[in-house]
């Protein structure tokens, strides 16, 4: 009886154990998410699974074109994934013929799949604040971004993770590319 219940013990210390370290795993180092629609094509698909790193944005501060998936406030256990594009301090404006531009210079990136036919909020300049960002989804004329007012600037707290690996589908996996 004895042997039994030191199995018993054991067991379920070794099952605490494990649960312990998927909580903190899932709540502090990384966690699966789902792609849910187009705005981020070409780079990320409807339906693409992905592990978002939530542990290196406790050491380094996001970085210009990072793809950082952040909840969306107006609707319970919706998140976004979205590339940055401005960052804290700048002034982000879309001109019409589709050019963004930061603190007046253009922005040099390749990431947008199509020349931005609505500029948004950003037809007029928007200055960021300290621990604000800026980000659009890679298909540009197909995305709620930070150019629309119910998602608009994203705050520093509010970004969970960087988008780091995409495990399904398996001809798709790999790191993402972010710079």
């Amino acid at each position: 009886m004895k042997k039994v219940l030191k199995e018993i013990l054991n067991t379920s210390m070794y099952l605490f154990i494990v649960l312990c370290l998927t909580y903190i795993v899932i709540h502090f180092v990384g966690q699966r998410t789902q792609v849910v629609g187009q705005s981020m094509e070409s780079t990320l698909s409807n339906d693409d699974n992905l592990i978002v790193d939530k542990l290196s944005y406790r050491f380094r501060d996001p970085k210009r074109f990072d793809i950082v998936v952040f909840p969306f406030h107006y609707e319970e256990n919706t998140y976004y994934i979205k590339r940055i594009i401005g960052m804290p301090g700048e002034t982000v404006y879309i001109d019409e013929e589709g050019n963004i531009y930061i603190n007046d210079e253009v922005l040099e990136e390749d990431y947008g799949k199509e020349v931005i036919l609505d500029a948004g909020r950003a037809y007029e300049p928007i200055t960021l604040g300290e621990d604000e960002y800026f980000v659009m989804g890679d298909n540009r004329n197909n995305s709620s971004d930070s150019r629309d007012p119910t998602v608009g600037n994203i705050s520093r707290s509010d970004i969970i993770g960087r988008a780091w690996i995409r495990i399904w589908p398996l001809n798709k996996f790999g790191i993402l590319k972010h710079q």
